[in-house]
């Protein structure tokens, strides 16, 4: 049986065993917040501190339930929590500060069992339980009902949903996590009323949506920034070359020597997966494997695992592609950001062709990680 605390997770995503900490011997959310107002390279947001007082909040309603049920009163007669504890939605555009926030929260939240994951982990992991359990009447309750015995707070991160299928998935589980006690904090770009914008099937998640604005403090955290374009991170590199040349110089990039394999076929998730070329954890495939090809983000995750540097070809630019093809591409350069693999692009064009306007609601997301590639001039040397 899957353990739904032990599956991959990502970006700090982990099951957090310490012991209880009250706010006399731990920072609280506000407290961490003040003390990283100190440092040098950290200065004021009034965004941010509200979202942080929201989340004080929280943690002090966290901080009165285990204290009622560890008094006397709640030993003797088993006192349990009267209804969920509300859950916080935050929401605003790219590098606002939203995941900085809940981590600040997270590290502080006086529970034992609390998980921090990303969307794309948290709905594989659901999946492959889903696969384990089939022919129960509400599988979905069983897991809400597992989850809730594991972690009391979950904190979701890049929440969002274009697909049918996760659509009815995360909305009938997320009504069930709450009618559980779990205690929610999601990150996302859009608003709950922004979530699932396809007119086909949009109708079908509106439940949802309106358990988020019903149940979730729902706040906006938009201080009108990008930090992430501040500092000088750089997850990978970009480098343009005619279709041509990109192999060689691919295997240049990617110091791929006389041991690299090549001409590969991989199993991944029980499909076939063609891959142009590998050396140890570095992998070489063309955009148009994983792009074009009907590729679910569990195929993405388990490349992010099974290796830690990952070239990509003959990328075009995004714009002139279909919805499935950029949707694909969008949630590969999420899944690998967040795994903190090292990517290597490789176009004949050079990277702002490639973030001209692009018909996807998502793609402000992926310009800002884009951005936080080296571009390379001709012949230079990858980074470490």
């Amino acid at each position: 049986m899957n353990d739904l605390s032990k599956l991959p997770t990502t970006e700090g995503a982990a099951k957090v065993a310490a012991p209880f900490h009250y706010p006399d011997s731990a920072m609280t959310p506000l407290e961490r917040y003040q003390a990283d107002l100190k440092r040098p390279d950290f200065f004021h947001d009034a965004a941010q501190e509200n979202a942080v007082r929201h989340l004080q909040r929280l943690y002090d309603d966290l901080v009165a339930d285990d204290r009622s049920k560890s008094g006397l009163l709640g030993k003797l007669f088993g006192k349990k929590q009267q209804g969920p504890i509300k859950g916080i939605y935050f929401w605003g555009g790219v590098g606002r500060g939203k995941s900085f926030v809940m981590d600040a929260f997270f590290a502080a939240a006086p529970v034992t069992s609390k998980r921090r994951v990303h969307f794309h982990a948290f709905l594989h992991e659901v999946q492959l339980r889903l696969q384990e359990i089939t022919g129960q009447p509400d599988p979905l309750r069983l897991i809400a009902a597992e989850i809730a015995g594991q972690s009391r707070l979950l904190c979701f991160d890049e929440f969002h949903v274009h697909d049918i299928g996760d659509a009815m998935l995360l909305g009938r589980l997320l009504q069930h996590l709450v009618q559980a006690g779990v205690g929610l904090v999601c990150t996302s770009n859009y608003p709950p009323a922004g979530l699932c914008p396809n007119p086909l099937y949009r109708d079908r998640f509106k439940p949802a949506i309106a358990l988020l604005e019903r149940r979730f403090q729902v706040l906006q955290l938009d201080g009108g920034e990008d930090y992430r374009l501040r500092g000088d991170y750089r997850w990978g590199d970009y480098a343009v070359a005619p279709e041509s040349e990109q192999g060689a110089r691919v295997a240049a990039l990617l110091r791929l020597g006389e041991a690299a394999e090549h001409d590969l076929m991989l199993d991944v998730n029980r499909r076939p997966l063609p891959l142009l070329a590998r050396e140890a954890e570095r992998g070489w495939l063309h955009f148009d494997t994983l792009c074009r090809e009907p590729r679910a983000s569990a195929d993405f995750l388990w490349l992010a695992e099974e290796f830690h540097a990952l070239a990509l070809s003959g990328v075009p630019p995004l714009d002139g592609q279909g919805i499935d093809v950029q949707q694909r591409f969008l949630n590969l350069v999420d899944i690998l950001y967040d795994h903190g693999n090292r990517l290597l692009l490789v176009s004949d064009m050079p990277l702002s062709a490639l973030l001209s306007e692009s018909a996807h609601v998502d793609f402000s997301r992926t310009r800002s990680r884009l951005q936080q590639l080296r571009l390379l001039p001709p012949g230079d040397a990858p980074t470490a």
